[in-house]
C-alpha cells in the first residue's frame, strides 16, 4: 500500500525512491510486523483472558504440562495479523505471489482457527476430525498450486541443492507435488508446537533464511551469479518472509517459558503453510527440508511411532512429537527448547552455505 502511494512522488520528492527497494520495505515490514506484536500482545492476551479461550491439556501427555491448562490460546491471531499488516503495508500488491502466500497462510490459519474455536469456545475436544483437517488443507494447497501452475513464467522444476545444473522437470506433477509440501509443512509446523516457544524458534530462523533466499530469487543478477533459478517477482515474498519471523519474534516475548499465550492451530498450521508455499514459489522445496529440519524430525517422530506400534505393538520413542521424547527423558522444558533452537539456527546456516556451495 505505501509502496504504491508513496513510490509514485519520488520525480517531486527524490528521499520516496527508497520505496523501490525490496532491501528497504524488508526492513519496515520486518520493523511493522514486531513492533505491532509487542504493542498490542498484552492487550491481546487480555482478551482471551476475558473470553476465557484457555489451553486444554492432553491427559496422555507429560503431567508436567498439566500446570499450563487455562493458558490462553488462539495467539496465533496475533502472528498473523501483524503479518497480514505489515505486507499490505510494504509489500506491492500487484504481485501475485504475494496475494497466493498470504492466502495460502490465511486459508490454513482459517482452518486452525475452526479447530481451536471447536475445541477451546465450543468445549469439543477433538475439535476437526483429522480427516476433515487434512481435507481443508489439501484444498487450500491443491487451488494455490493450480494457480501458481497456470501463472508460471518458467518450467516447474525441482532443484536439488549442491548441484547446480541437477533438476527435475515436475511437469503437470508440480501440482500434487506442491500441494504435499504445502500441506506436509504446515503439519510438521503444527506438531512441533508443543512447548513453549518451541515451534516458534524454528519458524523465525526458517522464515528468515528464506527471505534471503526469496530476495535472490528475484534478482536476475543474484540469482544469475549464485546459479539457481530466477523468479521474476519473487523477491517480493522477502518482505512476507521477514514479516513472519519478525511478528514470531514479537509473539516469543509473550510465548516463550514460561508461556503466557500459546499460538494454537490457528497459528501452527498457517505458519508452515506460509513456509511451504514460499518453498515452493522460490523453487526450494528441499532446501525446506534441510532449513526446517526441527519441523521434519518432529513429524518424521509421529509417522515412525504409529507406524511401529501398528506394526510390531512396539514404540520407538517415550513418546512422541519427539520433543516429549526428551521431556520423558529427564530434559528439563527450556533446556529441550533451546537446544532444538540451536540445531535450527545450525541448518538455517548450512541452507544459506548451499547458495555457494554447488
Amino acid at each position: 500500500m505505501l509502496y504504491h502511494l508513496l513510490y509514485p512522488l519520488h520525480e517531486q520528492f527524490g528521499v520516496l525512491n527508497v520505496f523501490k527497494y525490496i532491501t528497504f520495505r524488508t526492513f519496515g515490514a520486518t520493523l511493522t510486523a514486531i513492533v505491532f506484536s509487542l504493542m498490542f500482545g498484552r492487550r491481546y492476551i487480555q482478551w482471551l483472558k476475558e473470553k476465557q479461550i484457555g489451553q486444554s491439556i492432553r491427559e496422555l501427555g507429560p503431567q508436567s504440562h498439566q500446570s499450563k491448562k487455562g493458558t490462553p490460546t488462539m495467539g496465533g491471531g496475533l502472528i498473523l495479523s501483524a503479518i497480514t499488516l505489515s505486507t499490505l503495508l510494504w509489500a506491492d500488491l500487484k504481485n501475485h505471489y504475494v496475494w497466493i502466500a498470504l492466502l495460502v497462510m490465511l486459508g490454513t490459519g482459517l482452518i486452525g482457527w475452526i479447530d481451536d474455536y471447536k475445541k477451546v469456545v465450543q468445549k469439543n475436544s477433538k475439535g476437526l476430525s483429522a480427516r476433515q483437517k487434512l481435507l481443508s488443507q489439501t484444498v487450500v494447497a491443491l487451488a494455490a498450486s493450480i494457480a501458481l501452475y497456470v501463472l508460471r513464467d518458467s518450467p516447474a522444476v525441482l532443484k536439488f541443492p549442491f548441484f547446480k545444473d541437477l533438476a527435475l522437470d515436475l511437469g503437470v506433477f508440480f501440482v500434487p507435488f506442491s500441494t504435499l509440501v504445502i500441506v506436509g509443512s504446515s503439519n510438521a509446523v503444527n506438531l512441533t508446537d508443543g512447548l513453549d516457544g518451541l515451534a516458534v524458534g524454528p519458524t523465525i530462523t526458517t522464515s528468515l533464511t528464506f527471505s534471503i533466499l526469496a530476495y535472490c530469487a528475484g534478482n536476475f543478477l543474484i540469482s544469475d551469479y549464485l546459479q539457481i533459478p530466477f523468479v521474476q517477482g519473487g523477491g517480493e515474498l522477502a518482505i512476507f518472509l521477514a514479516s513472519i519471523g519478525a511478528a514470531c519474534l514479537g509473539f516469543l516475548w509473550f510465548n516463550s517459558y514460561p508461556a503466557e499465550v500459546f499460538m494454537g492451530d490457528v497459528g501452527a498450521l498457517a505458519l508452515g503453510g506460509a513456509l511451504g508455499i514460499a518453498a515452493v514459489i522460490t523453487k526450494n522445496e528441499l532446501l525446506l527440508v534441510l532449513c526446517g529440519g526441527i519441523f521434519v524430525l518432529e513429524a518424521v517422530s509421529v509417522m515412525m511411532q504409529v507406524a511401529s506400534f501398528k506394526l510390531t505393538g512396539k514404540r520407538i520413542f517415550k513418546m512422541a512429537p519427539l520433543h516429549h521424547h526428551y521431556e520423558l527423558k529427564g530434559w528439563a522444558e527450556p533446556k529441550v527448547i533451546v537446544r532444538f533452537w540451536i540445531i535450527s539456527i545450525i541448518l538455517a546456516l548450512a541452507t544459506l552455505a548451499t547458495l555457494k556451495l554447488r
